[in-house]
């Protein structure tokens, strides 16, 4: 059954983020931030990859799947029942290319975790990602790391 798997770092250290990935056995991970930057030390773009790196884990930044400021508004303020139907119209409209790739590398490509900042999936975008993904791809398995 082809899987994706989606991981929030809010709660997480560095080094907690890759033992979670690790344990899932994750090859890559793809950052679905807007903006692959945090105040978090290690967080950011350019550390992260180095450090997932030196764990043999692949680094991706794909800025068309994440939230512009605008609705990553309405998610920051508890509004997802605003944010989720925006971001999905959002995402389809000017990302559908990338999500139809994603899903068709899912199946045969390495075992891939989304990741954003959030750690409720509940209330981030990555779960519409992975929804959108899901119509894709039936029959495909998202699980919360």
């Amino acid at each position: 059954m082809t899987t994706v798997w989606t991981i929030g770092y809010e709660r997480l250290l560095p080094p907690e983020l890759v033992a979670e990935l690790e344990a899932a056995r994750i090859e890559r991970l793809i950052d679905v931030r807007y903006r692959p930057q945090s105040r978090r030390p290690g967080m950011s773009k350019t550390r992260l990859a180095e450090l997932l790196g030196d764990h043999g884990i692949a680094y991706e930044h794909r800025k068309a799947l994440g939230t512009p400021p605008d609705i990553r508004w309405l998610f920051k303020h508890g509004r997802v029942a605003e944010g989720a139907p925006a971001f999905r119209e959002h995402v389809e409209r000017t990302a559908a290319h990338e999500l139809d790739d994603l899903a068709a590398e899912l199946e045969h490509g390495p075992r891939t975790a989304l990741m954003c900042l959030e750690a409720d999936p509940a209330v981030c975008h990555r779960r519409v990602v992975a929804e959108a993904l899901a119509r894709r791809r039936p029959g495909l398995r998202v699980v919360d790391l």
